[in-house]
């Protein structure tokens, strides 16, 4: 009897483990209790699966039904016979790889790893860590010889959260395994459940790489048009109406300026970079992309501190309002937004920074940065000498603003009308 345990339940391991539910007996694995407690009450916080949804696959005992039953009690999981890894990867504050979480994830599976079981990691890493750095903690942990005892695969994530139109069954996905005969296996597993099909890769290795190779060439696009908004607001064009207008070729690719965060395109290249310098090679492009997009909070908070200037506006002690705190539309997910830095930008040169978002948590923007912010549309936007679109959430098109000689309005994801606004990124 196939029976799976997903470790993690965020914006990864949650939508996998209640699409697997929909055929196979599920454990959900989490450290936080509160986030358990939540889902067992049938409620995502992340918005990335429905509740009605999420209800219909939830089992209120551990047991074999199929179904999923989200726990954080190993004793839940020692049963499984497949074990799917989709915790964080990150970077440090130096941008260094951080393996601390896939460290811990796998000594969690190792207490209750057994003969026969497989292991497949889902977090984006560089090439060589499932079996150079995570198979050693798995052995470790259980005395168990890998290829002998159990068997391991990778199969990368391809979440894009908020994306309701690209979900993950819709999404073709990588697989790979230890051995031949494990790599189908894995392959078989997930095409039972994905609709959009798997594509096999030749090992572990090349699926690694794949998939950190996907985040990298996405950075280097956007740092591209990053670049060329710098270059065309010199030469006072405007960058989207550039866009627009090479886009009318067939094979233009459809990126636009912005700043980079969120979980993946941010951070996977720091990944690839790491490894490629371990080896002896300096990766130019991939790392010269990574410092164009780093540079983007200071220069969109330089271009507001000047169009404030310019209209005789004093900066120090100047109220500003942030439209958007997440690190991207529609979605709840604040992990890595580039728009903290742009706040703690503007706060250092004297603004008073109100921060606006309906879609993110307050408590959760707290703790993680430390802001006081608000869910609420603000009564009155003449109060503020300064007001930056951040995140180009749906809501924000209803609001009534327009740029005028005693405020600014800068739009960092050209979602307003051009008219209404004094500067677009």
């Amino acid at each position: 009897m196939t029976k799976i345990a997903v470790i993690g339940l965020g914006y990864v391991g949650l939508p996998l483990a209640r699409l697997f539910a929909t055929k196979y007996s599920v454990v959900g694995f989490d450290i936080n209790k509160d986030r358990v407690d939540s889902l067992r009450s049938g409620v995502d916080a992340t918005l990335e699966v429905e509740n009605d949804v999420l209800k219909s696959v939830l089992l209120e005992h551990p047991g074999n039904d199929i179904g999923l039953f989200c726990s954080c009690n190993l004793s839940d999981i020692a049963d499984c016979n497949y074990y799917i890894v989709t915790v964080p990867t990150p970077v440090d504050k130096n941008n260094r790889p951080d393996l601390t979480p896939l460290y811990k994830s796998s000594e969690t599976v190792g207490k209750v790893l057994k003969k026969g079981d497989i292991v497949i990691y889902e977090s984006t890493v560089y090439p060589g860590v499932t079996e150079e750095e995570c198979v050693p903690v798995l052995e470790k942990t259980s005395g168990l010889k890998f290829n002998v005892d159990f068997f391991a695969g990778y199969s990368p994530e391809r979440i894009n959260p908020g994306d309701k139109q690209h979900t993950i069954e819709k999404i073709v996905k990588i697989t790979s395994g230890s051995t031949s005969e494990i790599g189908y296996r894995i392959n078989e597993l997930y095409l039972s459940v994905i609709k959009a099909g798997t594509h096999l890769a030749q090992s572990i290795r090349v699926a690694e790489a794949a998939k950190v190779i996907e985040n990298a060439q996405r950075d280097i696009n956007i740092a591209f048009v990053n670049e060329l908004a710098k270059i065309f607001n010199l030469l006072n064009i405007d960058t989207l109406s550039v866009l627009e207008a090479a886009g009318t070729k067939w094979n233009f690719l459809p990126f636009k300026p912005g700043l980079v965060g969120g979980h993946c395109i941010g951070v996977d290249p720091y990944y690839l970079a790491q490894k490629a310098q371990e080896v002896g090679y300096h990766p130019d492009i991939i790392l010269s992309g990574r410092r164009i997009n780093d540079s983007m909070a200071e220069y969109i908070t330089t271009q507001i501190v000047k169009l404030m200037i310019n209209k005789g506006i004093i900066v120090k002690g100047s109220k500003l309002l942030m439209l958007g705190i997440t690190f991207k539309e529609n979605c709840p997910d604040i992990r890595n937004s580039k728009i903290v830095e742009v706040i703690n930008l503007l706060t250092s040169y004297g603004l008073i920074v109100t921060i606006y978002d309906p879609w993110a948590d307050i408590v959760e923007v707290k703790q993680q940065y430390g802001f006081l912010i608000t869910n609420e549309t603000p009564k009155d936007l003449m109060e503020y000498q300064a007001i930056v679109l951040g995140v180009a959430h749906d809501i924000f098109k209803l609001l009534s603003i327009k740029s005028n000689d005693k405020q600014v309005v800068y739009d960092v994801k050209g979602l307003l009308a051009k008219f209404n606004v004094d500067a677009t990124l």
